[in-house]
């Protein structure tokens, strides 16, 4: 079994190529991404270099039995056209090329963020309505791939189309890639050392969920495996709050209006003190609930670790600047951070930016 990885040097690409090439059903893997330099060591993948939003994707996929989706951008938030054209003109690109090159599999990587603004607190199944939250881009976009995935499974039914709709996604290895994403250069990582920070903004309505990278790694390698269609949700027990945020990090709660938390988001935005848009409050605060039975039942998924360890994995690791061996995971040096952007250290190309998976 030939299988395709795009966006393989990224948080759940680095750790779906470990448990493919480790899969005895798998005979090849390709490793794609922008940047591979120094992802291939140790590794007994196939690395290609391949931008999906430039480059004939047709070549990479002719012959393979799977096509795994996981390249996107989550950074530079602050510019909107590069985004799309990679998030969804890039998957655009390559659903034709599958097509084209006759894949008989597609898997790809949604989100929690494609669901619809929650309504009540009640867990949500596959059904839920994928329209996105309007006021995040990144909601917006995935919610707009979802109906792009919609037309091709229309026009092409013969592909077996797959979609994985994870919640928060953490590790240890991805601790330093998120931290670019979200804290951006500013904000020190000793913050985030148990003890340090005395008090956390508590808002009552998040809920989220977590599940660790190789968990979800898992989900999609027996989503590549099994003779399944449609879509998936993908998350760890328990549903997590800010008040478990503060337990890892040794801290007291402190309740904050919502409002002045999304006031301040915004703020700090416009000042570019960080470098995510005020659209991930809302996302935090409307995201639904998942519902993960049918991943349990029809790919007889069961994670390995619970949401607890996975959030205490990225913060810790995040305090002791961990990372992996690829362009996207590496940790990263603040001054060349802050003279390159976020991650653009690895390329020479200054608006380069990691893919999110």
């Amino acid at each position: 079994m030939r299988v395709v990885v795009l966006g393989a040097t990224g948080n759940v690409g680095h750790a779906l190529v470990g448990a493919l090439t480790a899969s005895p059903e798998v005979d090849e893997v390709v490793a794609v991404a922008r940047r591979v330099e120094g992802a291939a060591a140790g590794s007994t993948a196939e690395w290609r270099p391949a931008d999906i939003a430039r480059d004939d994707l047709v070549p990479l996929f002719r012959g393979a039995d799977a096509v795994v989706h996981l390249a996107w951008l989550i950074q530079p938030g602050r510019d909107p056209e590069r985004l799309w054209a990679v998030n969804v003109d890039g998957t655009d690109r390559v659903l034709r090329a599958v097509a084209e090159a006759r894949v008989p599999a597609l898997v790809y990587a949604s989100s929690v963020g494609a669901y619809s603004p929650r309504q009540g607190h009640r867990p949500v199944d596959e059904s839920f309505p994928t329209h996105g939250i309007a006021t995040s881009s990144y909601s917006r976009q995935k919610a707009y791939v979802e109906r792009l995935l919609d037309s091709f499974e229309a026009a092409h039914p013969a592909v077996r189309t797959v979609r994985l709709r994870p919640g928060l996604i953490f590790s240890r290895d991805a601790a330093e890639e998120q931290r670019r994403f979200f804290l951006g250069t500013l904000v020190p990582r000793t913050l985030l050392r148990p003890g340090v920070l005395p008090v956390v903004p508590h808002l009552p309505d998040v809920r989220f969920q977590a599940v660790h990278s190789d968990d979800v790694a898992d989900a999609y390698r027996r989503a590549v495996l099994a003779d399944v269609r449609g879509a998936f949700n993908v998350a760890a027990e328990p549903v997590l709050s800010t008040r478990d945020v503060a337990a890892v990090l040794g801290a007291r709660i402190l309740p904050v209006p919502t409002r002045l938390v999304r006031w301040a988001a915004a703020a700090t935005w416009r000042l570019r003190l960080h470098p995510v848009e005020p659209g991930w409050v809302d996302l935090a605060l409307r995201s639904p609930v998942l519902d993960t039975a049918r991943a349990r039942e029809v790919l007889g998924w069961n994670p390995r670790h619970d949401a607890h360890d996975a959030l205490r994995a990225v913060l810790t690791g995040i305090a002791d600047a961990t990372g992996a061996d690829t362009p996207t995971l590496a940790p990263g040096r603040r001054l060349e951070e802050l003279t390159t952007r976020h991650g653009a250290r690895y390329s020479n190309d200054p608006r380069a930016e990691a893919p999110e998976r």
